[in-house]
């Protein structure tokens, strides 16, 4: 019996809406990052990009659950004294709102090569609409 391996150019690639309307943020980015590995097709292969494009929409209006919205923090550090920057949720989503849905998915895929092609799949809109349209994607409906 032979171990099966996708090949990069025998994958077939789909295009997925998720609407994160009233959804909590970490099922979004779960179900986002299962889409964007190509988790969800039996031909996934940890070492290739199996996934398929996933479009976000409203992510503006995405849930978190709790006090997160107030008390989980995003840091990030340039590199000199001082350049220690601290955000809440709350001041992300008032700044730059798909933030939110990106870093959440770019936590659950893979910190290489192969993960940045996989993130790369991913399109992020804060409003109803988007451009993407001629590709004919598919809803996908939020567990």
């Amino acid at each position: 019996m032979n171990t099966f391996s996708a090949k990069p150019h025998e994958v077939e690639r789909k295009w997925y809406v998720i609407d994160a309307k009233g959804k909590v943020l970490g099922q979004v980015a779960v179900e986002a990052a299962r889409l964007l590995r190509g988790k969800h097709k039996p031909i996934f292969t940890s070492h290739v990009d199996t996934g398929d494009f996933v479009v976000v929409i409203n992510a503006d209006q995405v849930i978190l659950t709790g006090n997160k919205e107030n008390a989980k923090i995003y840091t990030r550090f340039s590199g000199y004294v001082g350049g220690q920057k601290v955000e809440t949720p709350r001041i992300v989503r008032d700044r730059r709102p798909i933030l939110l849905v990106e870093r959440a998915v770019w936590g659950m895929i893979p910190k290489t090569r192969l993960g940045r092609a996989q993130f790369g799949k991913l399109k992020v809109y804060a409003g109803e609409s988007h451009p993407h349209e001629a590709q004919a994607p598919t809803a996908h409906a939020v567990r």
